[in-house]
């Protein structure tokens, strides 16, 4: 018999091992939202491994669905993003339709969230260096939008847990100094966790939403939960549940 939960249950996919944005999620959720984890074990952020994990991302799919989930999030963005914006919604619909439960990516998440937002035009960081930065920025243009940038900071992928929240900050404003036109900005990935903790700040120095990873999936989790529980200190999306 699946387990319940007051006010729902969510499946959610981490790709990594790595400990912080999970429990940091749980922390900003509502009382009584079950959220039940499973891990892929991406480890180094190469191609390679982002290509090779999708088979690990629909096995956990089908276990969530089985477990009673009323959606399953897998979570991480480059291993879909690399398949393009239409092969992404092509293989969760294929998903949604096989394993009879809603699912969707932090890709869609992301782009849900900035549709909540009235914004198309906004500039997009993360800590995934490379020319795949391309492939990121061009999802988003296929989706309909205007990503100026898909900016990268310089740090080993394993370390990105241990950046403190002022020098992302400091990262993040010096690229919005650049782009001082755009009406978002949007952190891609989980392992920045720590940051959360100046989303606010950057809202109120740079005058624009910031869709960071974990306040956007909070924010989805509780509309598609049927959840409206507003939280101050965290940013637009989740004091104004748009």
């Amino acid at each position: 018999m699946p387990f319940t939960s007051p006010r729902g249950i969510a499946g959610i996919i981490k790709p990594t091992l790595r400990p912080g944005s999970l429990e940091q999620l749980i922390r900003i959720l509502p009382r009584g939202i079950g959220v039940i984890p499973m891990y892929n074990d991406i480890r180094e952020g190469k191609e390679s491994e982002f290509r090779a994990v999708i088979g690990g991302y629909e096995e956990k799919t089908k276990a969530l669905a089985e477990a009673g989930c009323e959606f399953v999030h897998p979570g991480g963005a480059p291993p879909f993003m690399l398949l393009g914006y239409e092969g992404e919604r092509d293989l969760i619909k294929g998903w949604e339709k096989k394993y009879k439960i809603p699912v969707f990516t932090s890709g869609q998440n992301t782009i849900n969230a900035l549709h909540a937002l009235g914004v198309k035009k906004f500039l997009g960081v993360n800590y995934l260096p490379g020319p795949l930065n391309k492939q990121y920025r061009q999802y988003f243009v296929d989706a309909g939008l205007d990503c100026v940038a898909m900016e990268p900071i310089d740090v080993v992928f394993n370390k990105v847990q241990e950046l403190g929240s002022l020098e992302v900050y400091r990262f993040v404003r010096e690229h919005f100094l650049k782009h001082t036109d755009v009406k978002a900005i949007y952190m891609l990935g989980p392992a920045w966790h720590n940051s959360i903790d100046v989303v606010q700040m950057m809202e109120n120095d740079f005058g624009i939403p910031i869709v960071h990873h974990v306040t956007a999936q909070s924010w989805e989790f509780q509309k598609r939960l049927h959840v409206r529980e507003p939280q101050t200190g965290y940013g637009r999306l989740l004091s104004e549940m748009p």
